[in-house]
């Protein structure tokens, strides 16, 4: 028995798209065009380069679209041109509904959260910042709100205490890609279901910047410790020393008393006050320096030192 095979345009720009766009080439179905952003510098006085999804393409021989505006006409008649079954985004741009309309099926979202939780761009790092001990994928079809489409299919994953954010996401790029073609399979087989999110459970997942990370010593240790791992490894969890920025990337709870924010080597770890109990810092960055223990940084202050709280 022949199987049916579905049109597929993919949508997406980082590294979190890639096992996904590398599942469907394998897959049954055709992946008729890659659309994803510019070429941009990506890092500081860097030259331009392609995305992420835009370097897998080209290595698997696929065509590719560039476009940064998805209201642009020419890129709607190149997807009218392809007459696509679905279109498949994985973390990309919201699409408008005149892109919307354009597949026969209906346009695909991998989100890396159990919807209706977390909806927004930073799922993964608000579900470890707050705590979450079960995460996973969702797959779920595109509307015009923001993660608010019916789902047909999610897959849980436990969250460990040490894990960060970084941890996490490389983790679920991949089992989102196995969900998103079983998933696509289904439609195809026209097996799938659907359900519609409960938005009364909803929360948010909203973008994270720089400004944002910067620790509060004054909060309970369990919470400082979340909010670093939660953080890590970008933007990056950072106080302040000696007038000095220090990131933050691995830390552990342990047990003892210091004032919130004072700074310690205590039984050979480099342990941080916080308002009820201390943190490890584990691994960190001082400013201008490459990432370290985080004793072999204390030790260099003399054992002890005060961060901003």
């Amino acid at each position: 028995m022949i199987r049916p095979s579905l049109t597929i345009v993919f949508m997406g720009n980082p590294d979190f798209s890639v096992p996904s766009l590398q599942r469907l080439h394998e897959s049954r179905h055709q992946v008729a065009a890659v659309v994803t952003g510019s070429d941009k510098r990506r890092g500081r006085g860097a030259k331009h380069s392609p995305s992420p999804v835009k370097s897998a393409a080209r290595a698997l021989s696929l065509r590719v679209i560039e476009s940064d505006n998805m209201r642009s006409a020419e890129l709607h008649r190149e997807l009218q041109a392809l007459k696509p079954d679905l279109l498949v985004v994985v973390a990309y741009k919201l699409l408008p509904p005149e892109v919307l309309a354009i597949p026969k099926i209906g346009s695909l979202n991998l989100h890396a959260s159990l919807l209706p939780k977390y909806r927004g761009a930073a799922p993964i790092h608000w579900a470890i910042i707050n705590g979450e001990k079960e995460t996973g994928c969702t797959v779920f079809l595109l509307d015009e709100g923001m993660d608010t489409g019916k789902i047909i299919g999610q897959v849980k994953t436990p969250v460990g205490p040490l894990e960060t954010t970084g941890d996490l996401y490389d983790r679920l790029k991949v089992t989102g890609a196995d969900l998103l073609v079983r998933t696509i399979d289904q439609l195809a087989d026209n097996t799938a279901t659907t359900h519609i999110q409960e938005d009364a459970k909803a929360t948010r997942a909203p973008k994270i910047h720089p400004d944002d990370a910067q620790i509060d010593f004054n909060r309970p240790a369990d919470q400082v410790h979340n909010f670093i791992r939660g953080m890590s490894p970008f933007p990056g969890a950072w106080t302040r020393y000696d007038g000095r920025k220090l990131k933050v990337y691995r830390s552990e709870p342990a047990r003892g008393t210091l004032t919130p924010g004072e700074a310690r080597i205590l039984d050979g770890e480099a342990r941080a006050g916080c308002r009820d109990g201390v943190v490890v810092l584990v691994e960190v960055q001082p400013e201008g320096r490459k990432r370290m223990n985080g004793a072999d940084f204390l030790n260099g202050l003399g054992g002890h030192t005060f961060l901003s709280a």
